[in-house]
Formats: structure tokens, sequence, C-alpha cells
């Protein structure tokens, strides 16, 4: 294949659009200043400069001529800037002016733009994106998402423009077979492109090409010795001075992990026997703790390991790229797999895997992928305090070579595993992880640390410098139905929702959510925070209002989602079972968030009874009920130590979550629901 020009011309651009099934105008291209080729067009015409050159800067296009005016415009064009060519076209009838563009991103590769063309692209950034391929549903939601949507669909009046031509064009660009797949991407971008309700068209197209290395597609793994390994070695660790591989040894002896130390001369380090060296082990899981320059040749021993994981750091994280590639190569060449290197290793109850102390959690159905181990040890041990339980969780540190895309796609099938969290900071290989992250059947969440710090390279056209990097990650988000948060707290808060309600999710979203809880004023803000979440607060029904004035709720009042029932602790704790039962069962809500005030149980009450009576309570709501249940338990700080942690024992049996404040409730509860529409 021929290598073309850095830079297409527009002209054949608009013939791979037009190729592609996408309006152009009609248009001829002139090199010899004869205009006679052009008489076939229908004027008011376009003349544009062909060259390498961007058009407007240069005064290269004049819009509104005759036939007779294109000898002289072309002239004085001809002074203003150096030209190839010109290309005379018919100019398009007026409309809605918008942009879409494809654009090779760094990690993920192609990915899709679109948004209102002229000032709303450059002043408002008023602009959607997606990950190729989209589908049409993708298509009209980014077009719905625009702030500048009304225009589109007929405003003050105005004749709605063709959606469906501009849904095509984006399709074409982006969707299934589209241009996406057969350019040789750098940049190709449509601005504007002009839609009226007779339909849409591409008046302007800048092609740049730029060819990128895809990497070689792997056979999903068999993690299962990573993470439940027959035995593990530990090279590292110290006869005389305690360090890092000390500190595992002691984990996975308090773990019951059988376990080898790796040493040139000892026979045994802490009561652990030892072995000269790697190759001399027979575990199918080794962790190494040496300085970074001895990594590669203790890899390089491991043929008979399947899994080795480098704790050590200073590698591609320091700059020392060549040592990490080193690193990589030692593990291919001795046909083992690498976690790492800079990471902690992995963690499995079920398989008795430990990088953390204090013990093995109960076993569970939480999967936890993390670039950070430190977090992931946080996510731990926050979490199972809260009542997580863990399946795996698998940290990768710089990911050289064993990707959280390949860890994703084996969970993905694990029967162990019933919803996966994600940590990352890099996607590596960001379009393997799309896939990976597309194709997995299971609940997910994802929390990413440094969406707005990482360099992109310079960009061409405003397709390029508009993509960045928090944007992609809520694209992939908003494309695959997975919930993207903005804390650690939050990442624990929608597993413990996923963990809770794991049976309750193939509900799908209908049915909104309902509120009941004490206080006019938390209730209204509690409907704020849900609506902010994008969750939808559906009215009463009118064929429940009696009974629940039968129940002595909303006397004298009117009723209201949110509604208000007396909890307290010199309230009927059996009331929320009631009140529930009598609404849920004759409206198809899908989530009920109940609330409490626990200062207001030992401001006017001295025994913790009454509350747990209320968790007894809301416990057999949830028995009763198909829809999900979730418990905010509001100034928690005010009740006696213990409490809480009961209310939460209480709950959980029945598959409660428990949130301290509304705020988180509403991210567990909005992912629930983004899960089920996916």
């Amino acid at each position: 294949m021929t290598q073309p020009d850095p830079a297409v011309s527009e002209f054949e651009a608009k013939a791979l659009l037009a190729a592609a099934g996408v309006a152009v105008p009609r248009g001829v291209v002139v090199r010899d200043g004869d205009f006679s080729a052009a008489t076939g067009l229908a004027a008011p015409l376009v003349l544009k400069g062909v060259g390498p050159l961007h058009k407007s800067d240069v005064g290269a296009v004049r819009l509104g001529l005759t036939h007779a005016d294109l000898p002289a415009e072309a002239t004085a064009m001809t002074a203003r800037a150096d030209l190839d060519a010109y290309l005379v076209e018919e100019q398009a009838a007026p409309g809605i002016e918008l942009i879409a563009g494809l654009v090779h991103d760094p990690g993920f590769g192609p990915v899709l733009l679109t948004g209102l063309g002229g000032v709303f692209t450059e002043a408002l950034r008023d602009t959607a994106l997606r990950l190729c391929p989209i589908t049409e549903s993708d298509a009209r939601r980014m077009l719905a998402s625009l702030r500048g949507s009304p225009l589109l669909y007929g405003y003050r009046g105005a004749d709605p423009v063709d959606v469906d031509a501009v849904v095509k064009i984006l399709l074409a660009l982006g969707g299934a077979g589209g241009l996406w797949e057969r350019l040789d991407l750098g940049e190709f971008e449509l601005n504007p492109i002009i839609a009226t309700p007779g339909g849409a068209v591409a008046v302007d197209a800048r092609y740049i090409l730029g060819r990128h290395a895809s990497l070689p597609s792997r056979p999903v793994p068999d993690l299962l010795p990573l993470f439940e390994p027959n035995a593990v070695a530990v090279v590292g660790a110290s006869t005389t001075r305690p360090n890092f591989g000390n500190m595992f040894l002691e984990f996975y002896k308090a773990a019951g992990t059988p376990v080898v130390a790796v040493h040139p001369t000892a026979e045994e380090i802490a009561g652990v026997p030892a072995v000269p060296s790697l190759d001399a082990a027979d575990v199918d899981y080794a962790l190494v703790a040496v300085p970074a320059a001895r990594c590669p040749d203790v890899v390089r021993q491991a043929g008979r390991v399947p899994y080795v994981q480098v704790m050590s750091g200073g590698f591609g994280e320091t700059g020392a790229h060549d040592l990490e590639a080193e690193l990589v190569s030692a593990a291919r060449a001795a046909g083992t797999r690498l976690l790492g290197p800079n990471c902690m290793g992995v963690y499995s109850p079920r398989g008795r895997q430990t990088f953390v102390g204090g013990g093995l959690g109960e076993p569970g159905g939480i999967a936890l992928i993390s670039q950070s181990g430190g977090l992931a040890g946080e996510v731990i041990k926050v979490g199972e305090r809260r009542g997580l339980r863990f399946s795996r969780v698998a940290t990768v540190g710089n990911a050289a070579d064993v990707t959280p895309a390949e860890i994703l796609r084996w969970l993905s099938a694990d029967p162990e595993t019933a919803a996966v969290g994600l940590y990352l900071e890099d996607p590596r290989d960001g379009r393997a992880l799309f896939e990976a992250v597309a194709g997995c059947p299971k609940p997910l969440v994802m929390l990413v640390g440094g969406r707005s710090a990482q360099g992109r390279r310079a960009a061409a056209s405003h397709t390029g410098g508009l993509v960045g990097d928090g944007r992609i990650w809520q694209a992939l988000a908003d494309q695959t139905g997975t919930t993207l948060v903005s804390s650690q707290d939050d990442l624990i808060g929608v597993l413990s929702y996923f963990q809770s309600h794991a049976r309750r999710l193939l509900f799908g979203d209908a049915g909104g959510v309902l509120v009941v809880g004490p206080s006019g004023g938390a209730s209204v803000l509690a409907a704020d925070v849900l609506d902010r979440a994008g969750l939808r607060l559906d009215p009463l029904a009118d064929n429940v209002t009696d009974e629940l004035r039968a129940l002595g709720v909303g006397v004298g009042s009117s009723l209201a989602n949110p509604l208000e029932i007396p909890v307290g602790p010199r309230g009927r704790a059996e009331l929320v079972r009631e009140v529930v039962g009598a609404i849920v069962g004759r409206q198809p809500y899908l989530d009920v968030v109940a609330h409490v005030n626990a200062q207001s149980f030992f401001t006017y009450g001295t025994r913790a009874e009454p509350l747990l009576e209320y968790a007894r309570a809301l416990a057999a709501a949830q028995e009763d009920v198909r829809a999900r249940v979730t418990l905010v338990v509001r100034n928690a700080e005010c009740a006696p130590d213990g409490v809480e942690e009961e209310v939460r024992r209480i709950v959980a049996v029945a598959g409660i979550p428990v949130y301290r404040s509304m705020e988180a409730a509403a991210v567990a509860v909005a992912a629930g629901g983004r899960h089920g529409t996916a």
C-alpha cells in the first residue's frame, strides 16, 4: 500500500464520505485556473483554496459567488496563500451547524466526537463523545446530551432538523463498519455539518493521517493460580535484617498459605523452609521483593512458575523504561506471566492469598482490580469493616505484562465473582480495556485517578483538542453502563450496593425511587440529592393514599414522595414495614431509600433498642418486597459505640446496604439503575 501524504485534501476526504453514504456538496477541483469544469454547478458557489493550510486563517474560503466571480476571487486568494488547486462547490442551504470528528486517542484508540458547531464548539465546548464503535442509541444520546440540543428538535417554533440524517452521519463515521475501521486515523473532522429539516450535509472535511500499531490480542489467561496458588515463593526475605520479604512471609504464615523462601544460603527464614533459587521452588506464584536491578535475573529463573509478582519499584514509574522492558523480556523468556512491577500483589480469602496484615476476611463475590496497592489495601480493610466480602483483588502497578483488561476478562467468567471494582490511573491498552468492560456482564464501578493530569499530544483540529482524559473515561462509562465514581468512599459504597442487591440487579430500571423517613427538611434535601444523581422520584399512586392514612401517615397533610413517616425513639418501628409494603405492593418502585436520624434516637431517648427495632422492621420489609431497600443512617456519630455496627449487621442479613449520607446512597442507587439499564 502506498503511503499518502500526512494531510489528505478536502476533496479526497469528501470522496471517502460520499462512498460511506454521507451527503457532501457537489463540487469540482480546478488546478489550472480554467473554471469551465464548474459550469454545471448551481450558484451560489463556494471557492476554497487547496493546499497545506488552514483555509479560514488565510482567507482561502469565499462564499456566495457566481460563476463570473470565480477567476478574480481565485487570483486574490492566490496572492494571500500558496495554493495547489481550488475546490468549487455548490453552497449548502443555511441550517444548524454541527461538528463531528474521529480522533485516535493515545490510550483508547478511535473516539467519535460531535457537538454544535461554530461558537458553541469553540467557546462553550458543547460536545459529546463516545469510543468507537457506537450504536444508534449512542448517537442519539450524544445529540440529546448537548446543551444546545433544543435547536435540533425545534426551538421556539422552528422546524426540527432531520436528526435521523445526523445520526446516519455519526454511524458512518463511528459505527460498526464505519470509517474509523478503514482510515489510517490521526484525525478526521467534519466541521461544519449543516443540518436542516430536509437532511444533513458535510460542507467541510479535514483528514490527517496517523498510523498506530495495535497490540496483538491474547487469549484469556487462566488466572486461577494467581488467586488460588497451590504454594507461594517469596524472594527477598532476609536472615539478618527484616524487610518487605519478611513481612510477606509473616502474612502468608498467618493465612495458612503453603510458602517457601528463596535465599542463596539459608535453609529456613523465620521458620519458613528456604530453597537457593526460584527454579528450585515448586510453586505457581512467586513474590519478588529485591532491588529493581536484580529483578530481571530473578525472573529469568521462573520457568516453572506460572505467575511472578514483582513488588519492587524503580521501573517505568521512575523513568527506568529500559529496565522495565528488560524485566518483561525476562518473563517472556522464562515463559511466566508478570504481575507488576511496582505492585503489592493479590488478595483472595478463598485462595489464602494476601498482601495485607490482620488476617483474611470472609470470602465473597466482590472483585477489585487496582493500579495502586495502597488504595487496594484501604478498600479491602475499610470495605470488610463495612461488610464487603471479596473474591479476588489484584493490584497491577505498572501493568507491564498482565493488564487490567486481561484480569477483567477472566473475572467476567469467574463463578466466584458477582461484581467488579476498578481503580485505574493509566489505561495502558485502553482499547482492550474498553472491550473488556463492554463485554463484562457483571456490575462494574470505576474510580480513575489523574483524569485531568495526563499530557496529550497537541491536536491539529477541534476534534483532538476537545477530547480530554476525563471525558473519555465518562464516555466509556456511559457506553457500557459502568458507574464512574470520584472517591474511594463511593467506590466502596457502590460495591456494597452491588453485593447487597446482587440477585435484585436484574430487574432493570423501571419504577423510580421511593424515599421514606422522618423530618420534612431532610426529605426535601434527599429529593434534591437524588435528583442530581439522575434518579426519578415517581409520585405516589392514588390507590395507596387511603391505606397510608389508615396507618396514620399523612393525616392532615398531603402524601408525597419523599414520604414523611414518624421514625424515632417513640415511633412504632413496624410502621416502616407496613408503609413500604403498602406502597410497593401497588406501585413498581425499583428502589426504596429509608433514612433515619440517629441523633434523634439518643437525644429524645437513651436506649439503642428502638433504633435496632427499626432496623429489624426494615429488614423484614426487604424480605416482603421485590424492590431494593437501602438504609441511610444520618448523624451516626451521635450513636453510642457499636450501635451503628449492630444496625449494619441486622439489615445485612436481609441484603440492605447502609450509608451515612444521602449523597453516598444516591451514588450507589444510581449505579444499580445504570447497570440495570445496560
